[in-house]
């Protein structure tokens, strides 16, 4: 079971609280995790990532076994305690301004 961790607004957005859990086979990637949220939460396309190029939108972070995965193309696995439900991946809404 993938355990994710949404930002509030998405979380509120989707009414969901707390963690979600996400069953995937394996190898689990981080483009396979957005699109499994999209599936099971349809108005979270396009917030997360471009619902075109599906490139991750400019204030949103992926985080997962103190790792920034932000950059990492999505076909690239998870770190294992991620897959196996040790760890959760983090999605954040990056802060900006001063």
């Amino acid at each position: 079971m993938i355990r994710v961790q949404l930002p509030y607004h998405l979380r509120t957005l989707a009414a969901v609280e707390g963690e979600v859990q996400l069953a995937l086979a394996s190898p689990v990637s981080l483009g396979t995790v957005l699109s499994a949220i999209e599936e099971r939460f349809p108005v979270l396309r396009g917030t997360i990532r471009d619902q075109v190029t599906l490139k991750r939108r400019p204030f949103v972070r992926f985080f997962a076994c103190e790792r920034d995965l932000s950059h990492e193309p999505p076909g690239a696995e998870l770190p294992e305690p991620v897959g196996n439900g040790t760890e959760p991946l983090l999605i954040v809404g990056a802060m900006a301004g001063g």
